[in-house]
């Protein structure tokens, strides 16, 4: 594990870390070929430079968000603002989060992808990768 995603992890309450903790085992399990690191201050999983998916801390629990999770189709999976393809889930519990749905949300970042790596070249126009 990154060393500064499990910083991350331990510097969080404990019911918080429990789910960060889970989260980030299953991510690194089921996408060993992304690169993990601390990104804009919340860990975040990145293929080929493009981010796929992170958390973060939240006033109601610890957010899960997939760049392009809108596109998955998920009901649990709630779109953000509209502006971009992101969509998450809250979890306040580790026993909240289901590994087989986690598995197959993972499955669908790899095979659906927005580029938000060149987002800025793009001018904030999203173009559809995978």
């Amino acid at each position: 594990m990154n060393a500064d995603i499990k910083a991350y992890n331990a510097g969080q309450e404990t019911s918080d870390r429990k789910i960060c903790e889970l989260l980030s085992a299953e991510i690194d399990r089921r996408l060993p070929e992304a690169e993990s690191k601390i990104w804009h201050r919340h860990p975040v999983w990145f293929l080929e430079g493009n981010p796929i998916v992170g958390y973060s801390k939240l006033k109601a629990g610890i957010r899960l968000m997939f760049w392009s999770g809108v596109d998955f189709e998920e009901e649990r999976l709630q779109p953000g603002t509209g502006k971009f393809k992101d969509a998450s889930v809250t979890y306040t519990a580790a026993d909240e989060v289901n590994t087989t749905e986690l598995a197959r949300w993972l499955k669908k970042s790899r095979e659906i992808q927005w580029d938000y790596k060149n987002i800025y070249k793009t001018k904030g126009k999203l173009k559809r990768l995978k």
